[in-house]
């Protein structure tokens, strides 16, 4: 008899919980896959990690948020320091608004409904959440001051997806074009926007991916391009040279590509074989090619885990995580404070399985199963990751 799924499914969390960003009700950080028991009433089918914050989003829409919120990242007044326990963004709900997908930059957090209207809060410092600082009676700007709950960004766009980076937002839009506003390069280098600048040179486009000063746009007919910074060769244009406008990225080629992601410092991109593409920063070892140091200005093969086929990667500040079409995990890069998920602070460029040693859950057929990843995201220094449980019931006497 076949493995089937159950209709359960928990999230995860593992690394550091210093802010509470691992949603335990505590601080303590967590070597070892862990349950986050607080949702376990919802049916989250998304998860975000951010650098200090995380949210999840439910089934039916709602949002909910936890970990630092000094700028205002959780969604509601008043700003705590951290919260350790996920809590819904009740002005969301309450105005029957229906999240679909979110994102959390530096400071920040963008959200799209179902209905296509983006959403922003947070910090607003360089213009991120898209509000004009108030002009004062002398003719002066008051300085921007950070959204505690969400409001409206982008009024004029249809959104598909936002992506937020270290101090800068952008978005897709349902016709494929993408737009962006903020400080885009680091603080200092290029003047702030609030308001939405479509990014020219893109059309179809299918997806985007944003690191900190890095974006990715990945178009329908299956070529990637890369603008933003490059000092790490994140781009993937053979040089450390930033662009302003978008370029094709280098060494991909013949490839049909499924899905991006993006990092801090680094980027990768995944194939409808079930193979990875990794290049940028490589120190820590988080573009998984064994070794801790070096950077990749092109993208290559991460042969490490060759033959694994791999159906989503998520990448964090220094490490990276890779979830197999079989439901299971391997981590790689940075290893302090836990944030590889198997027991060891090891640092290490080699992909290394993430157990998910957890109890079946109290409504499975049979004491005879496995959890099985659906999805990761990789934050700063800790991790989330959405499992459903997969019943091996014991084949019958009569088959």
């Amino acid at each position: 008899m076949a493995a089937t799924p159950s209709s359960h499914s928990v999230v995860l969390a593992w690394g550091s919980g210093e802010d509470g960003q691992l949603g335990m009700g505590d601080s303590e950080e967590k070597d070892w896959v862990c349950c986050v028991k607080f949702l376990e009433s919802e049916n989250v089918t998304a998860v975000v990690a951010g650098s200090r914050n995380s949210l999840a989003i439910c089934e039916s829409g709602h949002l909910f948020t936890w970990g630092w919120n000094q700028r205002g990242t959780l969604g509601h007044a008043p700003a705590t320091k951290t919260e350790s326990l996920p809590s819904l963004v009740e002005s969301l709900a309450a105005a029957n608004v229906k999240i679909v997908q979110a994102a959390i930059g530096g400071w920040h957090c963008l959200a799209v409904d179902d209905q296509g209207r983006a959403y922003a809060w947070g910090g607003n410092e360089y213009g991120q959440c898209g509000e004009e600082p108030e002009r004062k009676e002398d003719g002066t700007r008051a300085p921007r001051r950070d959204i505690m709950t969400p409001q409206r960004c982008a009024p004029k766009l249809s959104v598909r997806q936002v992506a937020a980076g270290g101090t800068h937002s952008v978005v897709l839009t349902r016709d494929g074009h993408v737009w962006t506003w903020g400080q885009p390069w680091p603080p200092g280098d290029i003047k702030q926007i609030c308001t939405p600048v479509r990014v020219h040179g893109l059309e179809r486009v299918r997806l985007i991916a944003v690191g900190a000063f890095h974006n990715l746009a990945l178009l329908e007919d299956g070529t990637l391009w890369a603008w933003g910074n490059n000092e790490y060769g994140q781009l993937g244009t053979g040089d450390t040279q930033p662009r302003s406008h978008p370029i094709p990225v280098q060494g991909l080629s013949g490839l049909t590509l499924v899905d991006i992601a993006a990092g801090g410092w680094h980027s990768t991109a995944l194939t409808d074989n079930g193979e990875v593409y990794a290049w940028g920063r490589g120190e820590h070892g988080r573009l998984g090619f064994g070794d801790d140091k070096s950077s990749k200005m092109v993208p290559q093969k991460v042969q490490l885990l060759a033959g694994e086929d791999i159906v989503q990667v998520s990448c964090g500040g220094t490490h990276s995580v890779a979830c197999t079409r079989d439901g299971r995990m391997f981590s790689y890069g940075r290893g302090d404070h836990g944030r590889l998920g198997y027991g060891r602070k090891v640092t290490t460029g080699h992909p290394m399985e993430v157990p998910i040693d957890l109890p079946p859950p109290r409504n499975c057929l049979s004491a005879r199963g496995r959890w099985c990843s659906k999805f990761v995201a990789c934050g700063g220094r800790h991790t989330l990751a959405i499992a459903t449980w997969i019943d091996e019931p014991e084949e019958s006497l009569l088959s």
